[in-house]
This record gives C-alpha cells, structure tokens and sequence, in this order.
C-alpha cells in the first residue's frame, strides 16, 4: 500500500473540518488545519503529511486536553508518537472510526 493512499484517507477524515478551521496547507502530501483563535498566533488543529516511510497525523489538542486520549483504543495508542501524533505506513493500520471519534473528541474540546 502507498503513502500516498495512506495520506489520502488520513485526510479524508481531516476534510469534513476544513470547514470550521482554518486551511494553511493543502498540497497532495500535507493538510494542515489551523483553529480559529481570537489571539494573533492561530494553534495547529489537525495535519496529515507524508513523509519518507510514513504518513504522520498530528491532532493537536490532545496535547493541551490529554484526558481526551483516555479511552484510546490499543492500535491507536500504539501509533502514538510523542504526545500528539500519529504514524502509519498502510490504511490497514488505521482504525478509522477510533479515529473520527477522536477528532470529534478534539474539535468539540475547542468550544468547551
């Protein structure tokens, strides 16, 4: 499986938020979603970007509201690299529903 299709589906689950955050990259190999923030330096939301043997997926608030990773299912958690981010080399290493709760999980932690 390629990269390229592994990026694809990670932002695939990253484009229905486009519309509520703000898009600062959008290339084929990196999405990169910023919050909206009334302070002058706007936060990182969520990217996908592909790398040399890997697609990595950064879903920021988890690192300012850790208690979001609570109930983290194993195969998410051990994609985990650091405190915010994700590593997967196949679509088969992603758990995709996991993942969509996840990321609604996070979105609404902004408006709380």
């Amino acid at each position: 499986m390629s990269r390229q299709a592994v990026f694809d589906h990670l932002a695939g689950l990253l484009r229905p938020y486009a519309q509520h955050h703000i898009i600062k990259t959008d290339t084929p190999t990196h999405l990169y979603l910023e919050e909206h923030v009334s302070s002058a330096k706007p936060q990182m939301f969520a990217a996908a970007q592909e790398k040399a043997s890997y697609v990595s997926f950064h879903l920021f608030p988890v690192y300012t509201k850790p208690a979001l990773l609570d109930e983290l299912c194993p195969e998410l958690r051990a994609r985990m690299q650091g405190k915010s981010c994700f590593n997967f080399k196949s679509v088969e290493q992603i758990p995709t529903e996991e993942l969509k709760t996840l990321l609604a999980a996070a979105h609404e932690s902004l408006s709380g």
